[in-house]
């Protein structure tokens, strides 16, 4: 008799409006969060953070789509699309960006292969006053 392997399929977290946590996340699939994060996310998936939603500390996942206050080392190695509403700060490793009119971004980026992500970009110089 063969054995039947099921299906693995990625799972969907949600982290709800209201919700609070302090700690590090790793998830094998997809990550929405609507509440507040205060930690590390690993996902080796899509992390979608909400209207509603904020994270301080770091985001390292394969695709992100950000509507909601990020402040936080942000590392994508596929696509990162910061929406109208977004307010992002902190550092940004990633291959593809997309910013919609209207997103808010302060701090580096660095886009390119990801395996040449070793460290965080390096700030910008800042022009001299004249």
């Amino acid at each position: 008799m063969s054995k039947i392997i099921p299906n693995e399929t990625p799972s969907v977290n949600i982290i709800g409006n209201g919700t609070d946590i302090k700690g590090d996340i790793k998830s094998n699939g997809d990550l929405r969060i609507d509440g507040f994060i205060k930690g590390t996310i690993k996902a080796s998936g899509k992390v979608v953070v909400g209207s509603t939603g904020r994270v301080e500390g770091e985001i390292n996942c394969q695709n992100a789509d950000i509507s909601g206050e990020v402040k936080a080392h942000i590392k994508v190695s596929e696509l990162l699309s910061l929406k109208a509403n977004a307010v992002v700060s902190g550092d940004i490793l990633t291959n593809k960006l997309a910013i919609e009119p209207g997103a808010v971004f302060t701090g580096a980026c660095k886009m390119g292969n990801p395996d040449t992500f070793n460290e965080k970009p390096e700030p910008v110089a800042q022009p001299e006053a004249l």
